[in-house]
């Protein structure tokens, strides 16, 4: 046995890679611990595919993080593929050069992360050192490639990636943060040109970056790991898997035709979603969780949907990304179940989540700008006409001639409810039980609003107002509204799954459990998830 093969390979203990600080919150280290339960699964879903076989035993398996950061992905397959070859393999010395030069490969996405990646891997930066396991690699890079690529510029903006050009258009000092993986058209002919030809990987998993600032208004940035998992879903792995933001669960911005892609893609077979970024990334903030999925080339079927939360009980079940007639993925198993029950009662379409028109509140919802006012719109602070309209604004509230409303004018002299455009904060963290949405208010005849609210009317009365705002308080009402709201804006439509209701009397949230038979359960679901709405809330 080689000495320093050996010794390399022993247990380590502390663990650097269990404490080193992360980039940003959009180039995240993944921990140790979290890797390897990514491998666990891993490893089951090739067991499970080719009759129970291990796939650290198996010689020829290619593995592929194309955006290694710490290496740790690299590092603990390459233990595993280490321990599992011993009896093919018996020299440890010929296993690890085996492992290492024909078994397992990376990209780094910066020249920092390059180093740290190959140092975790080899044990030193250069695989040609006196200090790597490795010893049969000519090249300093020996599997992790890594060289600065430069971006595509069109019109101020990176063709490839979105990147805004007065961000990232600047000196050799700088990275570049044009990463290799995603910077190409033909990513099977940029894969060959980095590893040789005849290059097919069986196995491709990481944690991508996640987003880049776009040279957009203010702090503006766009999501880029979607283009990370479409670049490996071309190269045809046998099976991908990925730790990725959530967000994409409901599209928005930039994600619409990804969101599409996954959720109608059969060979998507699993997803572990953690409702908390904190319970993967300890002290990262990423607002709407992150989530684990596995793609599945040869075996397509329905997906195994997994939520974690905190100490919460795990919640799985298997079922079909998209529901009929559901352009979202309703990311509670629960709360699914709780959405059949109200359609159910509503007498929603057959064999669909779809309510019918005359019961979608969402009808009486506003589009953003009701009364076609900015956000930023002060009125004056004193009524100088009899006429003049109370704005409800950012800050406060003002006046407003009414000559100078164009928009929304059937809503201004009747009764309705505003409700903020942001939900009420957390910070950047998920916090559960949390209110879904700003407390709303009534808005009385001769009152309109900036684009800071969406108007919900007309009511015909106060009284009708009054039911309609003790409904929306009601946390039932919050979670349906939660089950279409992928971020903190709260649209027309994430009223989508939202009835309507008889506004003759004030609602509570035991009319509505006994209205759609919601079990004690279910019940103990959507109060841990959401919390009451209580006077003074902001």
């Amino acid at each position: 046995m080689n000495e320093q093969a050996g010794f390399t390979l022993r247990g380590r203990n502390p663990d650097v890679l269990t404490c080193i600080a992360n980039l940003s919150n959009d180039e995240v280290f993944t921990p140790p611990e979290f890797a390897n339960r990514m491998l666990d699964t891993l490893a089951e879903a090739w067991a499970a595919r080719n009759g129970g076989a291990n796939i650290w035993a198996d010689s020829s398996v290619r593995f592929l993080d194309p955006f290694t950061k710490s290496g740790v992905f690299l590092r603990e397959i390459t233990t595993r593929l280490i321990a599992g070859l011993a009896e093919q393999i018996p020299d440890l010395q010929e296993r690890v050069d085996h492992v290492l030069t024909r078994q397992v490969f990376g990209i780094g996405i910066t020249q920092l992360t390059s180093l740290l990646a190959r140092r975790s891997l080899y044990c030193s930066k250069h695989a040609t050192g006196d200090h790597s396991v490795a010893k049969s690699f000519v090249s300093d890079d020996g599997n992790i490639w890594f060289e600065r690529i430069e971006h595509s510029w069109v019109d101020g903006k990176c063709k490839f990636c979105g990147a805004g050009q007065n961000a990232f258009d600047r000196g050799e000092d700088l990275e570049t943060h044009a990463y290799a993986f995603i910077h190409t058209d033909d990513i099977k002919a940029r894969v060959t040109e980095l590893f040789g030809d005849n290059m097919q990987f069986d196995v491709i998993i990481g944690n991508p970056p996640y987003q880049l600032d776009d040279g957009g208004f203010g702090t503006s940035a766009a999501p880029i790991y979607h283009k990370f998992v479409e670049q490996a879903k071309a190269l045809e792995p046998r099976l991908l898997t990925m730790i990725i933001p959530a967000r994409w669960f409901a599209g928005g911005k930039g994600l619409d035709e990804f969101r599409e892609s996954m959720l109608t893609d059969d060979r998507v077979r699993l997803i572990d979603d953690y409702l908390s970024a904190s319970d993967v990334f300890p002290g990262v903030g990423l607002k709407g969780g992150v989530c684990v999925f596995l793609w599945d080339r040869e075996n397509p079927g329905s997906c195994r949907v997994s939520t974690h939360f905190k100490d919460w009980p795990v919640s799985t079940a298997t079922r079909p990304l998209l529901e009929k007639d559901v352009d979202v993925f309703i990311r509670f198993n629960e709360g699914l179940s709780i959405l059949k029950k109200v359609v159910a009662v509503e007498g929603g379409k057959t064999d669909s989540l779809s309510l019918s028109e005359s019961k979608r509140f969402d009808r009486l919802v506003s589009s953003r700008k009701p009364f076609g006012l900015e956000t930023t719109f002060k009125g004056k602070t004193t009524k100088v006409a009899n006429d003049d309209l109370l704005i409800y604004q950012n800050g406060g509230t003002g006046y407003v001639a009414r000559s100078l409303i164009s928009t929304g004018v059937q809503l201004v002299d009747k009764w309705k409810i505003f409700a903020g455009y942001a939900a009420p904060g957390t910070g950047n963290k998920d916090t559960y039980p949390h209110r879904i949405i700003s407390t709303p208010f009534i808005g009385e005849p001769g009152s309109i609003s900036s684009e800071t609210y969406l108007c919900i009317g007309p009511f015909d009365s106060r009284a009708e107002t009054e039911s309609a705002l003790s409904y929306l308080s009601c946390r039932l009402t919050r979670l349906l509204i939660l089950l279409h709201k992928p971020s903190q804006h709260v649209t027309r439509k994430v009223y989508t799954f939202v009835p309507t209701q008889d506004w003759t009397k004030r609602w509570t949230d035991a009319d509505l459990y006994k209205r759609y038979g919601i079990s004690d359960e279910e019940i103990a679901f959507i109060e841990k998830v959401v919390r009451p709405m209580e006077a003074g809330d902001d």
